[in-house]
């Protein structure tokens, strides 16, 4: 009778955790959101959508996942669209201008991509300045040097060598989605069993305290923002594969959603709290909200503002409901 009462008990704690539990709830909205668009839609699973779904979820899914490491130590940046852009037009110019070895460009566009991020990392932890403000500055500045080198024209005559890493399946799954399974692993295994990772939160819980405990805070600063430049080429170039071309217009809404991702998953603005795989499940639902309002007919011009409501709404929730709960405190 009492193993009975422990069980029961042990249950319902399991189940209080679940509740309390930021990502098991997105989750559930998640699959909430599954469900209802495949009642109210008899095209939403298909093979052939699903695995649409799923490819357009790989690229935003990727930059969500790198973003909330950002986003875990109390910073962002707004320029990984830009620096995929620009990865992806250097990689373009080295398989068809100076013809070399397309994998091997695909490789050094990825490093360049790093480096970009660097940059990002040794301006904001050198010179102390603001994240959100520099960022803005270097996608920019991004931007402009990717028109000046392609004059607002696409880079064509890809080799088709790589189209498969952008267009192929392993069977039914996409490889981009492949693609973002393995970053999503290597992120959480380095946030959740390296010392660095610990370190993360413990930075972003306080930059201050950090360095008084001995923590390299800028060095980890510039290395994570290496990471989510290295993981934006990555991005950028998975996209010059899928098109066949190298585009200035790639990745123009990716760092708004990928911030609006990491928030709805549970990834707080000012660091410290949240996973990478909260961030992901965050891109999930941005990315079936999309496809949504494609199957359903609606204009598609709304998908940017739907986008935009997304944003503000994720951004704007913990704090109305941070009010509601320091209210319900006044009352009692």
């Amino acid at each position: 009778m009492q193993d009975n009462m422990m069980k029961d008990t042990n249950r319902s704690g399991f189940v209080k955790k679940l509740l309390k539990n930021n990502v098991t709830l997105i989750l559930g909205v998640l699959i909430l959101m599954i469900v209802v668009a495949s009642v109210f839609s008899p095209h939403f699973l298909t093979l052939f959508n699903l695995q649409s779904l799923m490819r357009d979820l790989a690229f935003i899914g990727m930059i969500a996942v790198a973003q909330s490491l950002l986003l875990l130590i109390g910073e962002l940046d707004l320029s990984v669209g830009k620096t995929a852009t620009l990865s992806g037009v250097f990689g373009g110019l080295l398989m068809t201008t100076l013809h070399v070895n397309p994998f091997l460009s695909f490789f050094l566009a990825l490093i360049s991509g790093a480096i970009l991020g660097a940059i990002n990392g040794m301006l904001v932890s050198g010179l102390r300045l603001n994240a959100m403000v520099t960022t803005i500055g270097m996608q920019s500045l991004y931007g402009g040097i990717t028109l000046v080198i392609t004059k607002g024209k696409a880079i064509t005559n890809i080799p088709e060598e790589i189209f498969f890493l952008g267009k192929g399946s392993l069977g039914p799954i996409p490889i981009p989605f492949i693609f973002m399974i393995v970053v999503l692993i290597c992120i959480l295994y380095f946030t959740q069993r390296t010392r660095t990772g610990r370190y993360i939160y413990a930075i972003g819980n306080s930059k201050e305290a950090s360095k008084l405990m001995g923590i390299r805070v800028n060095r980890i600063r510039v290395l994570l923002y290496s990471i989510v430049g290295f993981i934006s080429a990555l991005a950028g170039m998975l996209y010059v594969a899928r098109l066949g071309s190298a585009q200035a217009a790639i990745g123009n809404s990716w760092p708004m959603n990928s911030i609006a991702a990491g928030v709805i998953g549970g990834v707080a603005l000012t660091g410290g709290v949240g996973t990478p795989f909260g961030a992901l499940i965050g891109a999930a639902i941005i990315c079936v909200i999309s496809n949504v309002i494609v199957l359903f007919g609606v204009n598609v011009y709304w998908q940017e503002a739907v986008s935009g409501l997304v944003v503000v709404v994720a951004i704007a929730l913990p704090s109305l409901l941070k009010i509601i709960r320091e209210r319900k405190m006044i009352k009692k």
